[in-house]
């Protein structure tokens, strides 16, 4: 089971909707996918069309990851009536805020990797939706991962905060958990007609090399229409949707080939 933790230190990049975005890819390619959602904003939840009514969530499992807890925490998504495949959330609440104080101790931080290793046989990949800040919540989710993915939009700041997550996932790597490994920064909500989005993109590109993964998701209603529908964004009707999913499935490739994740011949809708 490979685990990716989707990050961004400063809200308002886009990150649940590419966590969304990755989610859609997975789950039309047939791979066994489980979303965790550790965001106390909780959107992806929404986005993956779950009922909430009388079960657990995330700040339950993080309070106690015993099995019974892990699995009454977890939910199956609506995208399932679009076509079968097997695509789960654990679900989000704001109550995880409680759990994100600035210095956790080492207990707490392995609490995420000690629920996902009850469950490990019974998804390829894991997608955990962070918090935008780098304390508790989202280093409890990085000691749960192999990899993570830093999302940022190409700003003034994007530079500064993308060289900020990959120093923390250096120093979480050395200090706590020598498996994990930064995937590479995804750019989202890029205009490309924009003079001053292709400068930060080269400015990301200068800085990180290849780290700066490609494609670059550019800025499309269609992803914030799908989520507000609940709806994946592969099934969308329109051209711009699919070229987003495109983009999407070739960010996919990567997590695939970097996670050596098993891929069904033939996903529900093969393309």
């Amino acid at each position: 089971m490979h685990v990716l933790s989707v990050s961004s230190l400063k809200g308002g990049v886009g990150k649940t909707t590419v966590t969304l975005g990755l989610a859609s890819a997975a789950f039309a390619r047939g791979i066994r996918t489980l979303v965790v959602d550790l965001d106390p904003q909780s959107d992806v939840s929404t986005g993956l069309d779950v009922q909430t009514a009388g079960r657990l969530n995330v700040a339950d499992v993080l309070e106690n990851p015993k099995e019974k807890t892990v699995r009454q925490a977890i939910a199956s998504s609506g995208w399932t009536k679009v076509h079968p495949g097997k695509i789960d959330i654990m679900l989000g609440s704001p109550s995880a805020i409680n759990y994100d104080g600035p210095h956790p101790s080492v207990r707490d931080v392995w609490k995420m990797e000690e629920a996902l290793a009850i469950i490990e046989d019974e998804y390829d990949l894991v997608l955990i939706d962070c918090a935008p800040s780098l304390n508790a919540l989202t280093r409890t989710a990085w000691a749960a991962s192999d990899r993570v993915s830093v999302v940022t939009e190409p700003g003034l700041f994007s530079v500064a905060a993308a060289d900020r997550a990959l120093r923390a996932i250096e120093e979480i790597r050395r200090g706590l958990s020598s498996r994990l490994q930064p995937l590479g920064i995804i750019v989202n909500r890029v205009r490309p007609q924009s003079v001053e989005h292709q400068f930060r993109i080269k400015e990301l590109r200068d800085m990180f090399g290849p780290l700066v993964l490609e494609p670059q998701l550019p800025e499309r209603t269609s992803l914030q229409q799908a989520q507000g529908a609940a709806k994946p964004l592969h099934v969308w009707p329109g051209e711009s949707a699919q070229e987003l999913a495109a983009d999407f499935d070739q960010l996919l490739d990567r997590i695939v080939e970097a996670g050596h994740i098993p891929v069904p011949d033939e996903g529900p809708q093969a393309h």
